[in-house]
């Protein structure tokens, strides 16, 4: 009985942290939709400024309790500039954290505020956080032929005409790399050999159209893009094969000690703008991920 009492204790020790974590969400979705009210008769760059810093506020108590209560151990590499800038963030995608690596840089910055997403459409329906999201400036996309440029530039043009600090994260393999999902793999490396580039193992294929449509709407309002890797301890086994990459309940259950991001700023210039070179660019870019 004792055993089985051990167990199950370990089976939920995750609760607790996850618990307190997710329970300050209504109260501050409460506070922002408060202030969406009040300030519907405002200029919209006033209801900007303030929900910024609401979120800014919300999401350092997050990173705080995320980094503290799971010990994990953050290592930097690269050029992170230490000060705010307008920028297309791009990164490999492999876990539920990878969200909160965003605002571990961001807060570095100063612009934690300012990070908001592109994310893919089923995310709306997210409870408390689907609407906020796109209120707090995200931009949801659907894949393929149902991506919807236009809206996806209006949006953009809207936040860019009222000065809006912009700290655009895209994850452009459109979904999480799982080592287990053997047959997203397969296809994703059947779409790159069908575009005449080369297969990539550690990573998906990136998908160029979101960037692409980021950077063309913004290339004069942006300073840089950021290319990050992340990498997380114990995600490669002893004989070099990817495992699965922690989730968020396994940080609470403090099983991942160590969090390696590489950063690499590139300034915009050397960025290419027409669609097809942008694509090669990206796919290089994935390239050295996948080393």
């Amino acid at each position: 009985m004792l055993l089985s009492l051990v167990l199950h204790m370990h089976s939920v020790r995750c609760v607790l942290p996850a618990a307190v974590l997710l329970g300050t969400a209504p109260t501050y979705i409460m506070a922002w939709g408060a202030w969406r009210l009040l300030s519907a008769l405002l200029p919209s760059r006033f209801y900007q400024a303030v929900d910024d810093r609401l979120y800014c506020v919300y999401q350092s108590m997050v990173l705080f309790f995320f980094e503290n209560y799971t010990g994990v151990q953050i290592l930097l590499y690269g050029d992170l500039p230490k000060n705010k800038e307008n920028v297309i963030y791009l990164a490999n995608h492999q876990s539920t954290v990878d969200w909160i690596i965003a605002d571990i840089l961001a807060i570095r910055q100063n612009a934690l505020g300012h990070v908001r997403y592109v994310l893919k459409d089923g995310l709306k329906w997210l409870p408390l956080y689907g609407c906020y999201f796109s209120q707090h400036g995200g931009i949801y996309v659907k894949r393929s032929a149902k991506f919807n440029e236009n809206q996806m530039r209006k949006k953009l043009q809207r936040y860019i005409n009222t000065g809006t600090p912009m700290y655009l994260v895209i994850f452009p393999e459109g979904t999480r790399y799982n080592p287990e999902l053997t047959k997203v793999i397969s296809a994703s490396q059947a779409f790159a050999a069908q575009e005449g580039l080369p297969v990539l193992k550690h990573v998906l294929t990136p998908r160029i159209k979101a960037t692409h449509v980021a950077f063309d709407s913004m290339k004069d309002y942006l300073d840089a893009v950021y290319d990050v890797t992340v990498a997380f301890e114990g995600s490669v086994d002893d004989k070099g094969q990817r495992k699965k990459a922690p989730s968020m309940a396994e940080f609470l259950c403090k099983e991942c000690p160590k969090i390696h991001i590489h950063i690499d700023r590139i300034d915009k210039k050397n960025v290419p703008e027409e669609q097809v070179s942008m694509k090669r660019w990206l796919h290089e870019r994935f390239e050295i991920k996948d080393k």
